[in-house]
């Protein structure tokens, strides 16, 4: 919708830049020079094309912004204050300040609006392809007639620098050849980054990339042309592939001294010159001053919105009386809820068995596949080897969205963020990859703990048992990394049945959760009565020992729980008790109360040995002061697995041995 007069629009194209010239000059800290030169970019996106409802920022049919430039943040939160979605002119004026609902990047389910965390350059671009992947899968389950829920735009705001990132290059190669439509990425071409002109480093053709990737490539000459801009966005509605809008724009743009100039970038302008830029784009020079024209034809986009919403809310009524069991299904995804008695359909494994717990996962995701629509995903290129590949199920193609298994691709960064952006849908989504590859993922990683998204990492080849590939793909370090991200729960099964109970952790949790499984067979365990697998759910049970006195504690995870529950047999022919406990995650362990982490870790028991393949980082809270850890605190070897293990001390000889040791026998 245009503005009452070309004067009134210009007015408020520049109170969006007056503002963010003010917040950033009170916070003394801060990004003014994007929001300065993409304002018209933006208030041409929200007044004209833009479907949402500010009073329900939650609506279901709204178009997703995700501001992937997001140190750009003052744009957005200009945007949500003038178009009335709670964010007040003191909000603005918070601006970066403890406890504000303006932080210095935007935060999801900090401010209304904001659909993503964005901040860390290309994350946002990764996101936004998981969101329009997600729209398409849900279209293709539950169009019918003339409703799609999934007939909405994903537009992506983004700049020089979230092009350069990698994370951007897999996910937009990804995107292209899916031929997700009504993705759009509005590319701040303004040639400028932190250190100065892009030319420094970056000098490629990005229109003939995004063309080679499948995409349509609309340029757009100067950012201040509304109607080219409107005239960009409007094409986009007839495409059928993912759009980039390169839009030729000015940093700072208005800035007397410095427009165009790297100094404009990621500082504030200074009390003189934002002076000077307020006269020369003829704005008063009171701080946050917004006149109230301005704020009357902005805050319209609430009565649109309403009718918006009404109109979308009349036509799913009328589509749920015509398919009311599908709706409910619907509803259900949207709303988070797994469908009833859904852990019926667990498989159970008999003990006396042996099996890599990877191929434990991937019956367990068989299982569950006709129960729960919405557990959705697949492999940076590894499906056969993580077992993500669901049997009997098509997979996801270039414009076909109705199966089940998606092709990442060799792209574990663009594969964990897109999981990012599909978890914002209601579905849940799961990427496989090797254990050591999380290390490509780790940023994706940590934005789905900062936002506590519901996805579920499957690592497999967790351990020097991946063998023969050797130390690159042997990881050893990356079960503590992935350990200290906040709000990251990781669970490392010892057998099939914990491997069962793993995923059902990882479907009721409310937060991402990364599954370490095996390559190798172990064995399905024998566990007493009162011991059985379910035990997984409170993070360390005991497995062996529930008797009160013992002589020493084996606290051990994964493949090394069999090897400490062979060495409790030789200790005990040794005239040694010993307690096994399997303690597959520390994130559950420490969510239990004292009484259940004493009872399990008695703290007066002094001889406690922690078995791992993996560095011993961390693990000294468990084992205590006067305990030991086995562990290896060095890169693989390149051998059959059970050699490498070996090798490097993971025998029931040396557990048997360093035991004793502790005990207080050398012999």
């Amino acid at each position: 919708m245009a503005a009452d007069s070309n004067d009134l629009t210009l007015r408020c194209v520049n109170t969006i830049r007056a503002l963010s010239i003010d917040a950033v000059e009170a916070a003394r800290s801060g990004h003014p020079g994007a929001p300065m030169g993409l304002a018209p970019v933006a208030f041409t996106l929200w007044t004209r094309f833009l479907r949402h409802n500010p009073a329900n920022p939650a609506w279901p049919g709204r178009d997703r912004v995700v501001l992937s430039a997001g140190h750009a943040s003052m744009l957005l939160y200009s945007l949500l204050f003038l178009t009335g979605y709670g964010v007040s002119l003191e909000d603005i004026r918070k601006f970066r300040q403890l406890g504000s609902v303006t932080p210095g990047h935007p935060e999801f389910a900090c401010t209304p609006g904001v659909e993503v965390t964005t901040g860390p350059l290309g994350q946002g671009i990764g996101m936004a392809v998981g969101m329009a992947l997600a729209r398409d899968l849900i279209g293709a389950r539950f169009s019918r007639g003339d409703f799609d829920p999934g007939d909405y735009t994903v537009y992506a705001i983004c700049s020089d620098g979230d092009l350069m990132e990698g994370v951007a290059s897999e996910a937009c190669s990804l995107a292209g050849h899916l031929r997700l439509a009504r993705l759009v990425l509005l590319f701040d071409d303004n040639h400028i980054t932190i250190e100065g002109c892009t030319e420094l480093s970056f000098t490629e053709d990005v229109p003939a990339r995004f063309r080679s990737y499948g995409w349509e490539v609309i340029k757009v000459p100067d950012a201040n042309d509304l109607d080219s801009v409107a005239a960009a966005i409007e094409r986009v509605r007839s495409l059928d592939v993912p759009v980039l809008i390169s839009v030729s724009s000015k940093i700072a743009c208005g800035s007397p001294n410095l427009e165009g100039s790297e100094k404009s970038h990621g500082a504030p302008l200074g009390a003189e010159e934002a002076k000077l830029t307020k006269q020369n784009i003829g704005m008063p020079e009171e701080p946050f001053f917004v006149s109230d024209d301005v704020v009357e034809f902005m805050r319209g986009a609430v009565e649109r919105g309403e009718e918006m919403e009404l109109k979308w809310n009349q036509a799913f009524d009328a589509y749920e009386a015509a398919a009311p069991e599908l709706v409910g299904e619907y509803r259900r995804i949207i709303e988070g809820r797994l469908p009833g008695n859904w852990a019926d359909a667990l498989p159970a494994f008999e003990a006396g068995k042996s099996t890599p717990t990877r191929s434990a996962s991937g019956k367990v995701l068989e299982a569950l596949a006709p129960v729960i629509w919405e557990l959705m995903g697949g492999s940076a290129d590894l499906g056969p080897s993580n077992n993500t590949y669901l049997k009997g199920y098509d997979s996801i193609g270039p414009g076909s969205f109705t199966g089940r298994n998606i092709h990442f691709g060799v792209r574990e960064h663009a594969m964990a963020a897109a999981m990012n952006g599909m978890a914002r849908t209601g579905m849940i989504p799961y990427g496989g990859t090797f254990l050591v590859f999380s290390d490509y993922m780790k940023p994706s990683i940590r934005l789905a703990s900062l936002m506590q998204l519901h996805v579920i990492y499957v690592f497999t080849h967790d351990s020097l048992g991946v063998g023969e590939d050797g130390p690159t793909h042997q990881p050893v370090e990356q079960l503590a990394m992935l350990r200290a991200v906040p709000g990251l729960t990781v669970i490392r099964p010892a057998d099939a049945n914990e491997t069962v109970e793993a995923w059902k952790v990882a479907l009721e949790a409310s937060g991402p959760v990364a599954l370490a499984l095996t390559r190798q067979s172990v064995p399905v365990l024998e566990r007493p009565p009162l011991s059985d697998a379910s035990g997984l759910a409170r993070g360390a049970y005991i497995i062996a020992g529930e008797h009160d006195q013992f002589d020493i504690l084996l606290i051990a995870t994964g493949s090394e729980v069999s090897l400490a529950l062979e060495a409790r047999e030789k200790l005990y022919k040794n005239g040694v008790s010993a307690r096994v406990v399997s303690m597959p995650s520390w994130e559950l362990f420490e969510a239990q109360d004292d009484e259940y982490r004493d009872r399990v870790l008695p703290r007066e028991v002094g001889a406690r040995l922690v078995v791992e393949a993996g560095v011993t980082q961390g693990w000294s809270k468990y084992a205590g002061d006067a305990g030991d850890i086995i562990g290896v605190d060095r890169f693989g070897v390149s051998a059959p697995g059970g050699l490498a293990l070996a090798h490097l001390g993971f025998t029931v000889e040396e557990v048997v041995a360093r035991s004793m040791k502790l005990l207080g026998h050398t012999d």
